[in-house]
């Protein structure tokens, strides 16, 4: 096991990776921004370095600085939470060259699996059903020949996208070249990577995904499904496991393939497999994402395995010591992202308690929201044995949290949570208005 690790990241992420590594009994190194000087998880750290100004571009997707800093420090190992470099191979292979672990997975892994259309042709051999799409198209009139083929509509997708970044529907063909355009911008300017490919658009449809977690020595175990459905602008907002869409026989039968498709393509690691489901409740792989997502809270929730300790144990060479039949996934979990709405300093806080309400946020007395990174306070997730008592106490705790100084999304969660459609399940990707 490692005894020191440097957390690459900030915000909530930064902080909860730090937690996770004080209960392993593990030091942990922290670094910051300039904007970021005061944050929690610089005051939680055992040490911490500062690497650069303001911008990301400056110190959190600075590889030399970090690497610098982790030599420096004396750790052994690094995490990039989510975001930033969590998902760049050449990151992950500067670690390596440097005598550093990369708790996530290898570089080659990555390279293989980020490119998402590329993923695509893997997983067809796998039993999962692909979502009819192509490989990179290099041209506008390449995407329109394609697009063609495929029908309209069409979703163009970032081909090292994540975060709802450079993706767009197109209805029909005299819509493709402007939002082509925009797109590969979009990517190019977010993931360095501008390359877009095409997939078929299904509609109606729910955003489902299955958390696995993969050893070195080849057991996989699949934590169950979350529903990602509740989002604006491909940004989620809500998520929940288990899906109330999908039954025990599907999940069972899904969990099986998943499984099974993720010991054939080699992964290791915490990854999670996105699908999009239809009416008939037909599962279409999307993508896999090849790191720790923002909603892993609502998982561990529900089946009490900590994902991060989980990250860092299989990334030291530790074994999984569970196996399948032993994933409780009994019950519900609600996780409602809080996120300002514009900059400021928080005031007061008061975060809600009572037994399985969880708050994770890197918020404190004077914290200053800057307009420089990701919109994130916290996220509030709530547990309860069935989805009715769950859902009254989210709707409990949205009431009970106060950030005052900071304008936030609370009281849109709480309009959301008591909405008809999402109390009685009743939701897909068209609840926010999108598509």
């Amino acid at each position: 096991m490692f005894s020191k690790i440097l957390v690459a990241n900030r915000g909530e992420i930064a902080v909860r990776i730090i937690r996770a590594c004080k209960e392993m009994g593990v030091a942990t190194v922290a670094v910051y921004s300039q904007a970021d000087k005061n944050d929690l998880h610089v005051a939680l750290a055992d040490q911490s370095y500062c690497i650069g100004g303001a911008e990301a571009s400056e110190s959190y997707l600075n590889e030399k600085q970090i690497i610098s800093a982790a030599i420096l420090a004396g750790a052994q190992a690094i995490h990039p939470g989510y975001g930033f470099l969590s998902e760049n191979a050449h990151f992950a292979r500067l670690c390596r060259k440097n005598g550093l672990v990369f708790i996530g997975p290898d570089p080659e892994s990555m390279e293989r699996l980020s490119d998402k259309a590329a993923l695509k042709e893997l997983i067809r051999n796998t039993g999962l059903t692909v979502i009819p799409g192509t490989k990179a198209v290099a041209t506008v009139e390449e995407a329109k020949t394609e697009a063609e083929q495929i029908g309209y509509p069409v979703m163009l997708k970032a081909c090292a996208g994540g975060g709802g970044r450079g993706i767009r529907l197109i209805r029909g063909q005299e819509d493709l070249e402007e939002a082509y355009l925009q797109a590969t911008g979009e990517a190019l300017s977010a993931f360095g990577d501008g390359s877009l490919y095409l997939e078929k658009y299904i509609f109606p449809a729910r955003h489902v995904e299955l958390q696995v977690l993969a050893d070195e020595q080849g057991r996989v175990v699949c934590l169950g499904d979350r529903d990602c459905s509740l989002q604006r602008r491909n940004q989620k907002l809500i998520e929940e496991t288990p899906s109330p869409a999908i039954n025990d026989a599907q999940r069972k039968e899904i969990i099986a393939l998943a499984t099974e498709a993720v010991k054939k393509i080699g992964y290791v690691g915490a990854g999670t497999l996105e699908f999009l489901v239809d009416k008939a409740g037909g599962f279409w792989f999307m993508e896999m994402n090849v790191r720790l997502q923002v909603e892993h809270s609502v998982t561990e929730m529900l089946t009490g395995i900590d994902l991060v300790k989980w990250q860092i144990r299989i990334a030291a060479g530790i074994p999984l010591n569970f196996t399948q039949e032993e994933v409780r996934m009994k019950g519900s979990a609600i996780e409602c992202r809080i996120n300002a709405v514009s900059c400021g300093t928080l005031g007061m806080l008061h975060i809600p308690g009572g037994p399985s309400v969880r708050f994770d946020t890197h918020l404190m007395a004077g914290t200053v929201v800057s307009p420089y990174y990701d919109s994130l306070l916290g996220k509030l997730v709530v547990f309860a044995k069935t989805r009715e008592e769950t859902l009254r106490k989210m709707r409990a705790s949205l009431c009970e949290l106060v950030i005052e100084g900071i304008p936030t999304n609370i009281e849109e969660q709480l309009r959301i949570v008591e909405d008809d459609r999402f109390t009685t399940g009743n939701y897909d990707l068209t609840f926010m208005g999108n598509r």
